[in-house]
């Protein structure tokens, strides 16, 4: 914390923007820590201004957002896959985000930062729902006050704790390193487990248009059920469908997959 003090006294602003901005848009960067080391700088140095940190933070996470925002209202879930690539899990990392807007709405832009997985993923997403852009710039502005605020009043207020352990650290010396290399050999091997384990889900089986077609044209098509599964911001009650398909929620499935014939061939599609 010592060192990181120094370092944000003498290039505070450009660093602290650059962090966050970082993050904003998707890059595996420490935003809070960033926030809570420019809250311990201010504190404890005239340097670094708290008017012009908290604006300058804004100004970078609003940045990175909108950015978002943007391409996720034209690439659609495209931008979202790209984003949840590095997830051990896509399809879960995708459907949380979309849980949370089909549960919430635009309110999950309120609390979106502080959720590991839905910081990232809520902007584009609102973008991709066609979410008007003044509605997603009051919520996403509201947000990210909330969450910059938070962290930089955290380091604003326990500089001197924060500064205590960390001098109680460095005095540990080569133990700590140690403690480090292990915890974080430790996070590399657990986080290879869980891409191991749900490295099947990676792969979802798609078949063509044409192929389905045949199958509704022969003879046996009642041994066929077409669902239809676009998420909440895609589909809405006068949407056009399959001829002959069902509805399914994908946010409530424990009680829609109730409907589906256990006898049939299940055909999926979405957006």
């Amino acid at each position: 914390m010592t060192t990181l003090l120094a370092i944000m006294t003498r290039h505070g602003y450009a660093l602290l923007f650059g962090i966050v901005l970082a993050e904003a848009i998707g890059l595996p960067m420490p935003a809070a820590l960033a926030l809570v080391t420019a809250g311990a700088a201010a504190a404890s140095a005239a340097a670094v201004n708290v008017q012009v940190a908290l604006v300058t933070a804004l100004i970078a996470m609003l940045l990175g957002d909108c950015l978002l925002f943007i391409v996720g209202r034209y690439t659609g879930w495209g931008l979202l896959g790209l984003l949840c690539r590095i997830s051990v899990n896509p399809e879960t990392c995708i459907l949380r985000s979309a849980e949370s807007f089909y549960k919430r709405g635009k309110l999950t832009l309120l609390v979106a930062k502080f959720i590991p997985g839905v910081n990232t993923m809520a902007p584009p997403l609102a973008g991709s729902m066609r979410m008007k852009a003044t509605q997603f710039l009051r919520y996403d502005l509201a947000g990210a006050a909330l969450y910059i605020g938070a962290y930089f009043a955290l380091g604003y207020i326990f500089r001197d704790f924060l500064v205590a352990i960390s001098r109680g650290l460095q005095t540990a010396g080569h133990a700590f390193e140690m403690v480090v290399i292990l915890a974080v050999a430790a996070y590399v091997g657990y986080r290879t487990w869980l891409y191991r384990k749900y490295a099947v889900y990676r792969v979802v089986p798609r078949v063509q248009v044409e192929e389905l077609a045949r199958r509704l044209a022969d003879e046996k098509k009642d041994e066929v059920l077409i669902a239809d599964v676009r998420s909440h911001g895609y589909y809405d009650g006068g949407s056009e469908r399959i001829k002959g398909s069902v509805r399914i929620e994908p946010n409530n499935l424990a009680e829609e997959v109730k409907q589906l014939s256990r006898d049939k061939d299940i055909y999926l599609y979405c957006t």
